[in-house]
């Protein structure tokens, strides 16, 4: 019997581990599946600066936090400062969740700084109407020479010839070309190149858009291989990113794209408030709140409104300008210029150091921003509107304290010089080292003040003041005066 039962149970295990065998896993999958993770969508608009690199930066590692499979960059970008587009790019490259740059709507384009960001994604692709390229580093201060015109007796055909020989080495610099410049020019070249050569795009054409400025429709982006694909919108983007591997820095990914949810983060509000004071006009205008501010506090000690204000100003603009391409020059100059405008209300210069203050300030205002990317000039309009109304409301100030200068003295000591006052007792004789006085009590300007006087003076007797030593006033006396007569 005991046998009987160990056959059965060893058929019956043996039925189940064949059954078992013979089951398909298949079915497990779509349990599993049907956990989709999430692409996010990050807008990618404007000039390229410390908010957009705040902003970018911020929420990839939140995309990363929130299990996200692909992030999505929709860019259109005339460019932006080195450094925050370098920031954003670091990002980039050691994001472990594929990051796809996606140029769009039609007639967005990568120019600049965008052009980096798109070769050092994982995914470059571009809507119809769209353009990437001159990806030149601007010009820093005033802009440089232009080359030299060609010879046009020169041989070209050995000159092409000799270009497709080297057609892998760096170009010469001409000899009117600054240093700086072609530092800038070599490094940005060799920083789009390792890129391309990163991500496995088009290099000689990365070059050329940095060192000739060319430029690319979606088109002919994707014929040369500069970017992967093309597509409408998101959504078609995500149907042909589906099932692809992509190498991140911490392995490879394959997408499941099709259908995945999508969300799509907006700039916040602590991103708008950056990007507000972070343009370079809010940031000379809170500069010069801040420091008018401060001169009217000191100026006149109790308001506490306007030192506040402009205490919180000043802060706020020095915090945007620290994060800008600032010319320390330029400021220096902006903050002389507003010291001799403040100093024009205090001395009287008749206009001189006031006009000089107007010209220092306007020339430091041009030269305040370090670079000329567009979105990030000082407009003209602009600092010729600050210097007119600030050189009108310094006038103004400085004229109504001349005005007040030339008024009378109606409080003081000095305004009891020439005041009539009233004797309120007869004068009685003091004999002193210096000689005999006459001295008494009067009242003059509804006070009781002890007087001397060279004659004698009786009660109710009208004087004038003549001098003041300490709390004794020197008074004349000015006609007979009865008693009964109150006066001052």
């Amino acid at each position: 019997m005991l046998k009987l039962l160990k056959i059965m149970l060893g058929l019956s295990l043996g039925l189940t581990l064949q059954w078992a065998s013979t089951v398909p896993v298949a079915p497990i999958a779509p349990v599993i599946g049907t956990v989709i993770r999430p692409v996010i969508v990050l807008p990618l608009e404007g000039a390229i600066g410390p908010a957009t690199a705040t902003f970018i930066s911020r929420n990839i590692v939140r995309a990363q936090q929130k299990g996200a499979q692909l992030i999505v960059l929709r860019m259109d970008t005339p460019g932006g400062l080195d450094i925050s587009m370098r920031q954003i790019i670091q990002t980039i490259l050691a994001s472990p969740i594929p990051v796809a740059t996606f140029v769009a709507p039609g007639g967005a384009r990568a120019a600049s700084a965008g052009t980096f960001i798109l070769y050092a994604s994982h995914i470059a692709a571009m809507a119809p109407g769209t353009n990437l390229g001159a990806a030149s580093p601007v010009q820093i201060g005033m802009p440089g020479q232009r080359e030299p015109p060609q010879n046009p007796n020169k041989d070209t055909k050995a000159d092409a010839n000799k270009a497709d020989k080297n057609a892998s080495a760096p170009e010469l610099p001409a000899d009117n070309e600054s240093t700086l410049s072609r530092k800038r020019m070599h490094d940005a070249a060799a920083y789009i190149r390792g890129l391309a050569q990163m991500r496995g795009r088009n290099a000689p054409w990365a070059e050329r858009a940095v060192r000739e400025a060319v430029s690319l429709s979606s088109e002919e982006a994707l014929h040369q291989k500069v970017i992967d694909l093309t597509a409408l919108d998101v959504p078609e983007l995500l149907r042909k990113l589906d099932g692809r591997s992509i190498s991140t820095s911490d392995g490879t990914h394959v997408l499941h794209t099709a259908g995945a949810p999508v969300t799509t983060l907006e700039l916040d509000n602590r991103t708008r408030f950056l990007a507000i004071i972070t343009d370079p006009s809010t940031a000379l205008i809170l500069l010069m709140i801040g420091v008018y501010g401060l001169i009217f506090e000191f100026s006149n000690p109790g308001f506490v409104l306007p030192g506040v204000a402009g205490a919180i100003c000043l802060l706020i603009g020095l915090f945007a300008l620290q994060m800008l391409p600032v010319n320390y020059a330029g400021l220096g100059l902006i903050l002389l210029g507003i010291g001799f405008l403040a100093a024009e209300i205090y001395l009287p210069t008749f206009g001189v150091i006031g006009i000089g203050g107007i010209i220092a300030f306007s020339i430091g205002a041009m030269m305040l921003i370090d670079t000329d990317l567009p979105g990030y000039g000082i407009p003209l309009s602009l600092i010729v509107a600050l210097a007119v109304v600030t050189a009108l409301f310094i006038f103004f100030v400085s004229g109504a304290v001349l005005k007040s200068r030339r008024r009378p003295v109606v409080s003081g000591a000095e305004e009891l010089l020439g005041s009539a006052g009233l004797m309120l007792s007869d004068t009685i004789i003091n004999r002193q080292a210096d000689g005999i006085s006459n001295e008494g009590w009067a009242r003059v300007h509804s006070e009781q003040w002890r007087v001397q006087s060279p004659v004698s003076l009786q009660q109710g007797q009208q004087v004038r003041v003549t001098a003041r030593t300490g709390l004794i006033l020197k008074v004349m006396p000015v006609g007979p005066k009865n008693a009964a007569q109150t006066g001052e």
